[in-house]
């Protein structure tokens, strides 16, 4: 092999390296996202859980006074 073809392909080494890198912090940045999105929705899904019980027992209330009126 000659020398030029040698540096050529560890350039293209080199590049793929570097993206790689590059691609395995942008992979484990967006994990870290997806990962707080998760948790932000499941702690948002029991905040509505909480509230629609909430609202079911006052409807409820509302209903026993006006069956005792």
């Amino acid at each position: 092999m000659s020398s030029s073809l040698l540096k050529n392909i560890e350039a293209k080494l080199d590049e793929l390296i570097r993206r790689n890198t590059q691609l395995e912090k942008e992979n484990a940045t967006l994990t870290a996202k997806q990962s707080s999105w998760e948790q932000e929705r499941k702690r948002l899904v029991e905040k509505n859980d909480i509230a629609r019980t909430r609202v079911e027992a006052m409807i409820k209330h509302l209903k026993d006074l006006e069956t005792e009126s």
